[in-house]
Order: structure tokens, then sequence, then C-alpha cells
């Protein structure tokens, strides 16, 4: 790797992209002790792991590790005897009785030759580090009692604060904080990374996020087959479009972006932009007759086409060179838009829908899904979302389950677009996007993504790894450029981006 690449390029040394439910962690566990290593060993490498975090980071100081009832708790019974033995000062406090701690926990336990002390609301009484071992990605209740009360004194508190595994009142599942939550500096966790980790609110409870080996071994990914993904070129690094020494234009596609009427036009040419800076070979964009002159104005190297409503649609895309298209931003939400949407999607161009072309189907999503043949991504944020699916906006599971349960009803790729990203393919994948600045939040910004995207999809890349590159550059892009951002920054930033990405790639 390029030794001045960013973070987000990853580490030669980073776990997979893989991201296990709190079940899957169980089963890579059971998988590891089926494999021969001992629960204790794992308990025990986990705890060093932990130790290791803190001493690479801070100094020696007053610390206080408060432990839970479970393996979380003897994670936390692991570190605190290796701290101890490291020279640091260390006052352990546990919920509930010793004697009641059983397997590696309890064994764990054993080993510890300091107090142990009853959990109380003034344990982070004069302590510069707390360690939150208290409870798992596992929790499905809220937090209550003396554990809350701890949770809720973090947030104040002027001690550095780790959590083991996630902070303990996180959602491993779906970041969902149950009731309240400790507010860490640092998150370790172990093998691999959970939803939550990367799922709004319990991101911003996290703090830093430092995966350790344990030693289960990487086999147990095969094993679990996980279909959750962190979103990153390591994910989709094989797919990525590469250029070619001998390779032109007219084979990296023609992507046709649709524009509104006269006054509405901006979007797609923020759009047509950003798929002609993504890497597709042509832009096309397709203009009603008033907004002509208005689009002529501002294109260059974007062609113009005229239309004449969906049958002047039908018209453009027979030519098969133009083999991608996008629809919906600054269309109008009408019965034009509707019949344009379809014409577009029976074209048997690969497509992607935003904005208008999603809500003009709110009264009738069984139409547009009907439709979908082509690879096709929707991209919507939760207000359209709510639209075209109002029995998915609340169901169990939160965000992952919501665009899952799209993705399969739609038979199209789901960008359910935040600051948490979540895209999902029909055949149940997920990836969880996390390299989203605020100052995405930006009018028009959703229309380069979608050229993003397009881009990937005119150059012949499957539909779900194209919205999860084109959502990856539309972060990365943004946080490359900063404080000030405006949509028409984002194509303009590409460049920067994609010459890392490529010194990144094999």
């Amino acid at each position: 790797m390029h030794p001045d690449l960013p973070a987000a390029y990853g580490t030669p040394e980073s776990p997979g992209p893989e991201l296990l439910t709190t079940d899957e962690m169980y089963r890579a566990d059971a998988f590891a002790v089926e494999q021969g290593i001992a629960g204790r060993t794992l308990m025990e490498t986990a705890g060093t792991a932990l130790a290791n975090a803190i001493c690479d980071r801070w100094s020696p100081r007053a610390s206080v590790i408060l432990c839970g009832p479970g393996n979380n708790g003897g994670d936390g019974f692991v570190a605190a005897r290796l701290l101890a033995e490291r020279g640091w000062p260390v006052t352990l406090y546990l919920l509930g009785k010793r004697d009641a701690l059983t397997g590696d926990a309890a064994l764990a336990a054993a080993d510890w030759q300091g107090d142990v002390l009853p959990l109380a609301e003034t344990a982070m009484d004069g302590a510069a580090l707390v360690v939150d071992a208290l409870f798992g990605a596992g929790l499905t209740r809220p937090l209550d009692g003396i554990p809350a009360a701890l949770a809720e004194r973090s947030y104040d508190a002027d001690a550095v604060i780790v959590s083991v595994d996630v902070p303990s009142g996180v959602d491993g599942n779906t970041g969902a904080i149950l009731g309240t939550a400790f507010a860490a500096d640092l998150t370790v966790t172990f093998h691999r990374a959970k939803p939550g980790h990367y799922l709004l609110p319990g991101r911003t409870a996290c703090g830093e996020l430092a995966v350790a080996d344990i030693g289960i071994p990487d086999r147990s990914i095969e094993v679990v087959n996980p279909s959750a993904f962190h979103n990153s070129p390591e994910l989709w690094g094989d797919a990525y479009p590469r250029l070619e020494d001998a390779g032109h234009k007219y084979g990296r596609g023609h992507a046709l972006v649709v524009s509104g009427p006269a006054t509405k036009t901006g979007a797609a040419r923020l759009a047509a932009r950003g798929a002609l800076r993504g890497g597709a070979g042509l832009v096309t964009v397709a203009s009603p007759e008033d907004a002509l002159a208005e689009n002529a104005a501002h294109l260059t190297a974007i062609m113009l086409a005229e239309f004449d409503g969906a049958p002047g649609l039908t018209a453009i895309l027979e030519d098969r060179r133009k083999n991608a298209a996008l629809i919906g931003p600054g269309a109008g939400v009408s019965s034009f838009t509707r019949a344009r949407t379809l014409a577009v999607l029976r074209s048997g161009a690969a497509v992607v829908l935003d904005a208008d072309a999603l809500t003009a189907f709110e009264a009738d999503q069984k139409i547009l899904f009907d439709a979908i043949t082509a690879p096709t991504v929707l991209t919507p944020h939760d207000g359209e979302f709510a639209r075209l699916f109002p029995d998915l906006a609340e169901i169990d599971g939160g965000k992952p389950a919501r665009a899952r349960a799209a993705a399969t009803r739609s038979k199209a790729v789901m960008v359910l677009k935040g600051a948490d990203t979540v895209i999902a393919a029909p055949d149940g994948r997920i990836a969880i996007n996390d390299n989203a600045p605020p100052t995405l939040a930006t009018a028009g910004a959703g229309d380069v993504l979608g050229g993003f995207i397009l881009a990937q999809l005119a150059q012949g890349v499957p539909a779900f790894e194209a919205a999860c590159i084109g959502v990856w550059l539309h972060g990365e892009a943004a946080t490359r450029f900063g404080p000030g951002l405006i949509a028409e920054d984002l194509p303009d930033m590409l460049p920067e981006v994609l010459e890392e990405l490529e010194a990144y790639l094999p």
C-alpha cells in the first residue's frame, strides 16, 4: 500500500470487510473452539489485546475496570490483571457476585489477585481511565440502575473511557442506543467489527474503533458466511473498473441522464458531471425541448440530446451503446415522470432511480417494481423511502433490515442514504458506509452521488458493487474537500481520490 494514503483505505493489518452480527460472532467463537482453541485462551488473548491497546495510547494512570457478569467482564478481569502487572494502579468493580461468575469469566476472575468491589455509582470517582467491560454487543434491553447511571456520567467524565466489544448500551446489530450508553474514546472489539460499530447512533458512542485479532481462524468467515460488510475498497476492489492501455471511451460506457424541464435542469447536470468524472466514457443529457438552451449553455464535454416525452426517451435508448441511465433529479413528481421512468426501465439499460422518479410512484409502488428487470439502483433518503415503502419504515432490525426488505421487494439495489448509508442487494448482502462527513448535507449532493453510481454501471460494474463504489467515492471526495463544500465541488475532487485509490488497489 502507498505509505501516504489516508486511513480510509485501510492498512495491511486490517481485518476483512465482513461485519459479524452477535449471532455470527458466537458461531465464529464456537468454530474456534471446535478447532481446538480453548475459550479461556480466546478470553486471555482478548484481554491482552485490550490491555495492549490501552498501553499503546496512554501512560499509566489511575484506572477503574467495570466488569459485567458475562464474558465481557472476563475480558475486563484479564486486562485488569495485565495492567496491574505493568504498574498501572487498578481498581476493579463487578456487577453481581464474584461467586456467581461461570465458565471462562470465572477462570479469569480467579487469576485476579486484587480486590473486587461491588459496582457503585461512585465507581468512576477519581479515575483517569475507565474500562467499560459491562455488556457486549448482544445486549437487548435498555441499561438501568447503576450501569445506566455510570453510562450517563461517562458523557461528562474527565476520564478516558475504553469500551470492550461495544460501548455498553449499544445494540451491536443495529447501532441503536438502548436507553443510554457509554460514550467511549476507544472501543476494542475482536475478530471482526459489528454492524453497530458503523450504524448511527451507536457509531458516535464508539470513539476510535480498534479490531483485534484474537486467534479465531479466518476460515470461520467461510463457515459463518456473513452478509454484512463495511463499505471500503477491500470489499469491492476486484470489481473496480481499471483503465487499459489500449482502451477507448466507447469501452467505458455511455451514460444518459434525463433532465427536468426548464428552470429545473441543474440537478441533472450535476449528476451528468458526476458520471463523467466518475469514469463513464461518454455522457449525454436527454433534455426536453423547453430546456435545451438552458442545458446547452452549461454543457461542454457532456453531450445533449432532445427528447419529447416517454416515446422520445425510448427512441434515444434504442441505441444500445447508451447502456446506463439516470432519471429523477429535477424531474418533477408527475404522470410525465412516471411514464418516462417506465420507458427508461423498459430499455434494458442499467438504471439509477433517484428523487422524483421514486416519489412519483408513491401510490403505485407495484407498477414500479414490476418494471425493474435490468440492473437497477434506487437511492432514496429516509423521507423518500417512507413514501415508497411505508410498511417498512419502522420494522424491527433497524436500517439494515429496512434496506434489505426493500431491496428484496423491489428487486433493485437499495441505497438508503444518510450519514450511515446502507447499500442492500436483493440477495441479502448489505454494506454500511461510514465515510460521509456532515458537509454532504448540501443541495445537489445526492444528484452527484447518482452520477457517481451511474458511471460505475456504465463501465459494466455489477449493481451492488457500483452502488458501493459510488457511495464510497462520494464520501471520500467530500472528506477531502472539507468545510465549505457545495455539490459542484464533488466531481472535481475525484481525480485526487481516484489517483490514490488506484495506488492502493493491486
